[in-house]
């Protein structure tokens, strides 16, 4: 059987919706906790797929979260080694980062639903079926595109959406991965964020019940796809 490992930065943001893909693909899934379990283990390097989820902290912040060092030397030899691995949010800046590119605060949050622009390569990548959908974004940070990968995506208020490193990374600033019956547990958990950002929750709540179970459709779609194409 084949092991995906997610690596979990806070208890909210897991696989969601890609784990139905997974465990349909015969993958058996494991999570490592960030800042709580080891991350420098032979089974993280030797996972037939590495997840690097999302999470609130930022990715340059290791001086105030050690862990992330750790974490960035694993992402570091996982992509030497050409291994799937899929970053979401903030594992998507950390792959960036592992890859030498710049992470940086964007100046404004990009937070609710809104659509996704895909650029030429996006458009022949594995993410086509995401075109002109509208996505969930959550973040204030934003990547550099890594030097060699392909740009794959934008949005209007995010020109770096995703990238791909040949067949076997993808990194994603968006989320495809979150249940929309679980979103109230995203609400609560970034209330704070929310507050300071004057955005109310129940619009998000409206935006998830007209978008949510079209984007789970979309993320099987998506996933099946880059799957296939990594071989993973």
């Amino acid at each position: 059987m084949k092991t995906a490992i997610a690596i979990r930065h806070v208890a909210f943001e897991d696989l969601g919706t890609l784990r139905r893909v997974l465990e349909m693909r015969g993958y058996r899934i494991e999570y490592r906790e960030a800042g709580v379990d080891r991350l420098d283990t032979a089974a993280l390097d030797q996972a037939d797929l590495l997840v690097a989820l999302g999470g609130p902290i930022g990715a340059n912040d290791e001086a105030q979260y050690p862990f992330l060092e750790q974490e960035l030397r694993l992402l570091q030899a996982r992509l030497r080694q050409r291994r799937p691995t899929l970053g979401v949010c903030l594992g998507a800046q950390l792959m960036a980062r592992a890859l030498g590119a710049k992470v940086a605060p964007m100046g404004h949050k990009e937070i609710g639903y809104a659509p996704l622009k895909l650029t030429e390569a996006g458009r022949a990548s594995a993410l086509a079926p995401l075109a002109d959908a509208p996505v969930l974004h959550w973040h204030g940070d934003q990547f550099a595109v890594p030097r060699g990968a392909q740009w794959l995506a934008a949005s209007e208020r995010c020109p770096h959406q995703a990238y791909a490193v040949g067949d076997y990374a993808l990194g994603l600033q968006f989320h495809l991965e979150a249940e929309p019956q679980q979103l109230e547990r995203w609400l609560i958990g970034h209330s704070g964020e929310l507050a300071a950002a004057g955005i109310d929750p129940r619009e998000l709540r409206e935006q998830n019940r007209r978008h949510g179970e079209a984007l789970t459709a979309l993320a099987a779609q998506v996933l099946t796809r880059w799957l296939g194409g990594a071989g993973a």
